[in-house]
């Protein structure tokens, strides 16, 4: 009798958000991630799973990106019973993310509320509470998952996590389901970036599951982009503007904080003042700190005499008082805030008050998807509404995409070329993106590619 794996697409089909698929063997029902949707997709989120919870054995977190763990809670909360499996790190930070989405679902509740009640509308609750997520971590197992090391769920089905170098503690996962190999790519990471080691080399497989954020384009490399990046930064305190960077908390700040410090050290960043405007991002920080076995090899060596995150213009802002003070620095500021995607947070007060000042200079260093407010802007928007004003865009606007922590074209490729699949499954990207590389592999290695839709069963 043939033994068949059941593989459903449960979120991240023709989208970058929301990862989540259901691997059903062996008599276990299992989930690669389960994320949040974010952007334009994000009332997916109010939708039923298309699982029960409470049947689901494990949860297998690739990383603690929102959208790849923010829907944990919830799963909790509607039943889920089973264990939850990852790195240390991704389990740490997971926690944080989390407390802090469940704190901005609840903000951002109460600021609609308001206006809804005022129009007759009605809006959405919280998706979960700080207790949900702190329910939740009673599901995380110990010990932490290592990568390399095989891990059997059951007799005949086994896995293992590899390093995928987007962030710290960040895993792709390799399944072994009677003899035939599934790999599911999680987010693989941009190589030769500081911090993080550069993602391992899958194993040949039958299946391959790969994010494709990035599949249409080739980043430049990371030397180029610090050099564009410290160009941005010192032009921009030279004129006298302030220096505004919307940055995810986990790993692109704590890349943007490596690179002052090198500017620092090397003597080019002139007197200014650093301020890294996120609670969460500061916890982040302290995170990296305790898990430098994580660290790749440069990082390390500096760790060992010093912090690489650190240096004496940096000021850390927790309270929200002397965040709005910040406000006052009319040149001469570095501002680091979340959210990276303009969603809401603190950066969007630094943007009232600085985008619309031609001295000004607004630095993206990730990835904005449809619907966001940072899409907008790239995309060339004149006028944007930010906390209900309209704010003319004169400020200067730069992309610099070699700091994404998701590998570009070549990298997928190259990367998928070790695995050298049977059948190749393109998920995490958009529609047109996907296009774009499923007939680059085609055309590169021979490999032929299908984008599943949401619900749709594969069979392996």
């Amino acid at each position: 009798m043939v033994m068949t794996i059941r593989i459903t697409p449960c979120g991240a089909t023709k989208t970058v958000t929301g990862s989540c698929h259901l691997v059903e063997a062996k008599g276990l029902k299992v989930l690669i991630d389960c994320g949040m949707f974010q952007g334009a997709e994000e009332e997916k989120n109010y939708e039923p799973f298309p699982f029960e919870p409470r049947d689901i054995d494990y949860l297998i977190l690739t990383h603690a990106h929102i959208d790849h763990c923010g829907r944990i809670p919830l799963l909790v909360k509607e039943g889920f019973r089973g264990k939850i499996l990852c790195t240390r790190p991704t389990a740490q930070i997971a926690r944080i993310m989390l407390l802090d989405s469940a704190k901005v679902m609840s903000e951002t509740y109460r600021s609609r509320l308001k206006k809804a009640e005022r129009l007759g509308e009605v809006v959405n609750p919280p998706l979960y509470e700080e207790m949900d997520v702190l329910d939740s971590f009673d599901f995380f197992s110990h010990p932490y998952l290592e990568y390399e090391k095989k891990y059997d769920l059951a007799p005949g089905f086994s896995f293992r996590l590899r390093d995928a170098g987007h962030i710290l503690g960040s895993a792709f996962v390799e399944l072994e389901i009677e003899g035939k190999r599934v790999i599911f790519s999680g987010d693989l990471g941009n190589k030769n970036k500081p911090i993080v080691r550069d993602p391992s080399p899958p194993s040949k497989a039958r299946t391959v599951f790969i994010e494709t954020t990035y599949g249409d384009r080739n980043h430049r490399s990371f030397k180029e982009s610090k050099e564009e990046f410290e160009d941005a930064v010192l032009k921009t305190l030279y004129r006298g503007g302030n220096v505004l960077i919307p940055s995810y908390a986990l790993e692109r700040a704590q890349d943007i904080l490596f690179v002052l410090r090198e500017m620092y050290e090397r003597d080019i960043l002139p007197e200014c003042q650093v301020f890294l405007d996120s609670p969460l991002a500061i916890n982040a920080t302290r995170i990296f700190l305790q898990n430098p076995d994580f660290f790749d090899r440069e990082t390390y060596r500096i760790f060992r005499e010093r912090d690489p995150f650190n240096f004496p213009y940096l000021k850390f802002t927790r309270e929200v008082e002397e965040s709005k003070k910040i406000n006052d620095i009319k040149s001469g500021a570095i501002i680091i805030a979340g959210s990276g995607m303009l969603t809401g947070g603190r950066i969007l007060h630094h943007l009232k008050h600085n985008l619309w000042r031609e001295e000004c200079s607004l630095i993206f260093v990730g990835f904005q998807p449809k619907g966001t407010l940072g899409r907008r802007i790239i995309e060339g928007a004149e006028k944007v509404r930010v906390l209900g004003e309209e704010i003319a865009v004169r400020a200067e606007v730069y992309t610099i995409n070699g700091f994404s922590s998701h590998a570009d074209q070549r990298e997928l490729t190259e990367w998928l070329s070790h695995a050298s699949p049977e059948r190749t499954f393109l998920v995490h990207g958009e529609e047109e993106k996907m296009e774009v590389f499923a007939d680059h592999i085609k055309s590169e290695l021979g490999l032929r590619s299908y984008a599943p839709d949401f619900g749709e069963v594969i069979e392996v």
